[in-house]
This record gives structure tokens, sequence and C-alpha cells, in this order.
């Protein structure tokens, strides 16, 4: 493998994150640039536009050898902004990567610490605090750096387009449209680089090599046309709730957590738990502390390693939303006429997520207990993902990239969540290698109040993607 110039590479991608990007980043939060599902009138209010102005205007200012902005929308869809930047010469004959991030934003949510807030940039102790900065409004200054320090050290880099879109907290829901509308101006893509990821610390480089699925689905069971006294009715008339607890009884085990539906189970690939015992190795105690448990609370097991393979190969169940409930406050000796859950369901990346939901549908609708109708509303499902094996360029990339940059090797990662854009790019370039990675940390607070991005470990990110492009221009 070629190798790039290490010293020339940190000092650009240091000299470019503390004089160009730390401003403009800053400049980035102060935008509430809400996704397309938190504010239904995005497009009218002008924030994701702005946003998508703000990032264009600082790459377009780097003047990249080549390099083309457009600004790309379709209809009344929310905006992508795409930059091609050419390949160097000897690397025009690897494809096109593409580096993928987004510019959407969580709400703010309260209970920000004293002198923070979700629209107000402050950088602490190489800490920069606010909404949107660590999940990932940094994504597309850490790939235009990347790409210059390539340039700077005279390495190679194949040719590259970056990818921000704005709709990626909503689910991505119009990025399908742009991928087909921009198919053959991506021509044949051999290298993701997701920037939207991160680890269990900030001491190495992690790559996510696993995204769960998900099904998602509103239950709803109906007892009576109008709620009774409780007192009148009990004992006669079955309780809403009991019914939807003996429903969920079929699908998950309560004093377990396992689901029970074998179409939500699949068998771990070996690859993968081996790669879970070696992460839960590498940081011991990483896993148990990485959430705010109440004193005295316990996760589902100490066994750190069975923790992981619960997040990113096990499905589970959350209950997140309920209707038909009134707050306890207000709450009359009434037994009410229905109740609804919310149900979300995290799928294993290899289960078919079509026939998850199908699966669900029918444990909730055969044989209700005391014929009580149920009603199913907002029905969703959407594949996982599970990286394909490294090829060998790739591989030695990584290696350099962590005795290199880090000085640790690099670990792999299931994640529990879901980014529905990398199955959708797997399926598109079954070909491609993935570099699905970031600066998030165990404890960056993406979602909720004190956001925040560790500036030191996303210019070693940065740093990484540099040698990663280099080594995938050679080959």
């Amino acid at each position: 493998m070629v190798t790039v110039e290490q010293t020339t590479v940190r000092e650009t991608v240091s000299r470019l994150w503390s004089e160009e990007i730390l401003p403009s980043l800053s400049g980035l939060v102060e935008i509430p640039a809400l996704s397309e599902a938190f504010d239904p009138d995005w497009s009218a209010n002008g924030h994701l536009a702005a946003a998508v102005e703000h990032v264009r205007a600082w790459i377009t200012a780097r003047n990249l050898p080549g390099a083309t902005l457009d600004v790309v929308k379709l209809g009344d869809r929310s905006p992508v902004l795409l930059v091609d930047v050419p390949a160097t010469p000897g690397a025009e004959d690897r494809g096109t990567v593409l580096l993928y991030g987004h510019l959407d934003k969580q709400p703010p949510v309260g209970g920000w610490s004293d002198g923070l807030g979700p629209w107000t940039p402050v950088v602490r102790d190489g800490r920069l605090y606010g909404r949107g900065c660590a999940d990932d409004g940094y994504s597309g200054y850490a790939a235009t750096a990347a790409l210059e320090a390539v340039h700077a050290a005279g390495g190679r880099h194949a040719r590259s387009v970056i990818v921000l879109e704005t709709g990626e907290e909503s689910g991505s829901p119009d990025l399908p449209a742009y991928l087909n509308h921009l198919e053959d101006r991506l021509g044949e893509v051999s290298l993701v680089v997701c920037l939207d990821a991160g680890g269990n610390d900030y001491e190495r480089l992690w790559l996510t090599t696993s995204l769960r699925g998900m099904v998602q689905v509103r239950v709803t069971v109906g007892v009576l046309d109008s709620a009774q006294h409780s007192g009148l009715a009990s004992g006669i008339v079955p309780s809403s709730f009991r019914i939807l607890r003996r429903l969920l009884d079929r699908i998950e085990d309560s004093e377990t957590g396992e689901i029970k539906l074998a179409e939500l189970n699949v068998e771990i690939p070996a690859d993968r738990v081996a790669e879970a015992r070696a992460s839960a190795q590498a940081t011991p105690g990483a896993i148990r502390s990485a959430f705010p448990l109440l004193e005295g609370m316990r996760p589902v097991t100490d066994d750190e390693f069975e923790l992981l393979l619960n997040n990113s190969w096990r499905p589970t169940l959350s209950v997140i939303g309920a209707s038909g409930l009134p707050e306890p406050a207000n709450a009359g000796n009434v037994l009410r006429d229905s109740t609804t859950l919310a149900l979300s369901f995290r799928l294993p990346p290899t289960a078919d997520s079509a026939v998850a939901l199908a699966a669900v549908e029918k444990a909730l609708t055969t044989d209700v207990p005391y014929g009580a109708r149920v009603t199913l509303s907002g029905l969703e499902s959407a594949d996982g993902w599970n990286a394909p094996e490294p090829a060998p360029w790739f591989s030695a990339a990584l290696d350099e990239v962590g005795e290199g940059v880090f000085g640790a090797p690099a670990r792999g990662i299931g994640i529990g969540g879901s980014i529905p854009f990398m199955g959708l790019l797997a399926r598109k370039y079954p070909q491609a290698q993935f570099l699905v990675t970031g600066a998030l940390g165990p404890d960056s607070n993406a979602h909720v109040p004190d956001e925040w991005l560790n500036l030191a470990f996303a210019a070693q990110v940065t740093e990484a993607v540099a040698h990663v492009l280099n080594a995938h221009a050679h080959g």
C-alpha cells in the first residue's frame, strides 16, 4: 500500500480545524435547522436552506481543485448539497467515493446546563457545545478537510462526491429520490464514507460494521363504545390495558426482554461475535457506564460482551408512546374505552423487516382475548445493514490509521440505531467498501441537552479519512 506523507496531513488538518472549521461550524450551530419531521413549516422558515447555504459558502471558499457545488432541490423535498471533486491524476479509474453527512438537526429540548444552549455555540475544554455540532454538522467540514489534506501532502484520491442531506433526523424520507435522481452523476461508487457514527471512547477509530433495522406500529385495543365507571364495569369488562399486556406477552418475554417471534431473530455471524468480544475487551466498563442510570439501577446484564450483542444483533421492543391514558392528577375512577401504545422494534441487521412487520401484525391481531377490537396504524419497516468483508487495501489502511493517527488499533462495533441510507447504498452499490465512522462518543449527548463535539477527536477522524482516501486511490 502506498501511504501519504503523515506530517503534512496532520498539520493541514490541525490548521483547518482550528482556523477555518471551528468558526464556521460555530456559525452552523446558530442556525435552528430542525429536520422536517420537527418543523412542518421548514420550507417557509428557511432554516434548512440557510444551513445548506452556510456550508456551501464555506466549501466554495476552500478552492478544492476542479470542485463544483450544486444545491439540488426536487419539488417540495428538503434540499441536498452536492460537492463534486475530480480525481487526482492516476486515480481516475478508482470509481467514486461518496462522502455522506447531514445538516438537519434534532429539536433543542430543555434542560441545557448553565451557559449552554442549543443555538449558542460554546467552546469549553476542547469541546464545542451546541445542537447539531456532533450529529453531525461537522461531517461536511471533515470531508472537505480530508480532501484538502490529501492534496497538501501530495497524495491521491478518486473522484469524490460529498452529499449533505437535510432529512436524516426524519428518517431520510427524500434520500432515495435524490439518489435515483443523481445516479448518473454519481457513477460507480466504490467507497462510501459516512461520518454519522462514533464509538465507545475517544482513543481509537471506531468503525460501525452493522446497523439494526426497525419496525414501528401503533396498536389500539378497544373494549367499549364509551368509557364506564370502573367500580361498575371492572370484573365484567376486561381492561384494554390488560389485553394489550397479553398481546405483548406473545411477542416479548417480559422477564428477560427476549423477543419470541422467530421472524425477528437471526443467527449472529461468527465474525460479529468475535468483533463484539474484542470491542468489549478494548474498553472495559464503557458499555455499562454509557447511560445515566439511576442510583441502584443495573443494566440488563453485567457482561459487556452480551450487552454489545443485545444492542447490535438481537431484536428489542421499546414502548415509545401511549394514548388513552390521562395524566394521573386527572385520572378518575374510569374503565377506559381503549388504550394505544406506540411500539418500536429494533431488528438484527440481516433480518427482513417486511417479514418481521408481518409477524408482529399477526401476533397482535390473531385470536385477540375476549374478542377485543385491535386497530393497527403508523406501520413502518426498514432493513438494517451489515458491512461487507473488508478489501485488503482497506484492512491495511485501517492498520495504518490505528498505528499512525491514534496509536491504538481500530475497532469495529455494531450500532443499535438505524441509518436507512446505508442499507439503500449497500443494495445499490454491492461492490463498495464502507467506512462508517465519526466523532460521536458515548457521552456526546446527541439528541439530548448539552450536545458536544470533541474537537481533537474530530480532527483525528478527519486525518484518518484522508489516509483511507489515499489508500483507496492506490487500491
